[in-house]
């Protein structure tokens, strides 16, 4: 009886270990591929972050002027104006005042146009709040690549190194990026303080530290982007926020360019179209 009940404990573990083995060599978690084919591309379903369930979460519209774009507007609303709501507690006072004065642009009747809008690069992570055209992907064994349709904006994220030790700021930043299980994982920072974190035209300083983590949700029909931004120069504490894009198969990337057509034809003062006689950085 003690002798059966022996080798019944030892099958048990044998039998166990095997299990355990095969449940650890079988499928580990894939890479995310976000080309599966050329015609696969992900378009912004808006052009404003999406809050988190808790915690401090990225400017909104101010509930007293809620903001309707053209993207996403179900009832057909007349489109409006961005205007930030100020009361965000994510907001220091000189981040609060700056939204200010783009909220009195805003209200003035005058066209508030934002850097996308003009051709300038939009910085990160405004990046992910292109809409109109889809972002397309090209995944290297050393790099990723973002590429949005529109104006060909593209982002360079350099697989499993660290950041450069003498960095310069340039438009997008500097993007380094890893694997984790299924998610895409890329850590941002040197974003030039020409840009703005998102389209209320929220400030920032050299300090924006941007953590994004992109993974294919929803039977691989939408692309989920969670974003963590820190930056004590202009915020008074981290926050987070969501990006979802819709899958499309209209590809191969056509060619967009921005700048045809694109004058201020109504005399409303826009930014100028951006214009280089010198290098920016």
């Amino acid at each position: 009886m003690a002798l059966s009940l022996r080798y019944v404990l030892i099958a048990s573990l044998v039998f166990g270990a095997g299990a355990l083995s095969r449940a650890l060599a079988a499928d580990p978690p894939s890479r995310p591929d976000f080309a599966p084919d050329s015609r696969t591309g992900w378009l912004a379903q808006d052009d404003e972050f999406i809050p988190p369930t808790s915690g401090p979460g990225p400017i909104r519209s101010d509930p007293a002027h809620p903001y309707i774009s053209f993207y996403k507007n179900p009832r057909n609303l007349h489109p409006s104006f961005r205007i930030a709501d100020l009361s965000n507690p994510i907001l220091l006072p000189w981040t609060r005042e700056a939204l200010r004065k783009a909220n009195e642009r805003a209200e003035s009747g005058k066209v508030a146009s934002i850097p996308k809008e003009r051709c300038w690069p939009v910085g990160v992570p405004a990046f992910l709040l292109l809409p109109a055209t889809p972002v397309y992907f090209i995944q290297t064994p050393k790099e990723v690549l973002m590429i949005w349709m529109q104006d060909h904006q593209v982002r360079h994220v350099y697989l499993d190194v660290p950041h450069s030790p003498d960095l310069k700021p340039s438009w997008s930043g500097e993007s380094v990026g890893r694997y984790e299980g299924d998610a895409l994982v890329v850590d941002t920072v040197g974003i030039s303080t020409r840009t703005f974190v998102d389209n209320y035209l929220t400030p920032h300083t050299d300090q924006l530290h941007v953590t994004e983590r992109f993974h294919v949700v929803d039977d691989h029909k939408t692309l989920e982007v969670n974003i963590h931004v820190e930056d004590p120069g202009a915020f008074a504490t981290p926050w987070n926020a969501i990006q979802r894009y819709r899958r499309v198969q209209q590809g191969p990337m056509m060619e967009v360019v921005c700048a045809e057509n694109n004058g201020d034809m109504f005399n409303q003062g826009l930014d100028p179209m951006p214009e280089a006689s010198k290098p920016d950085f």
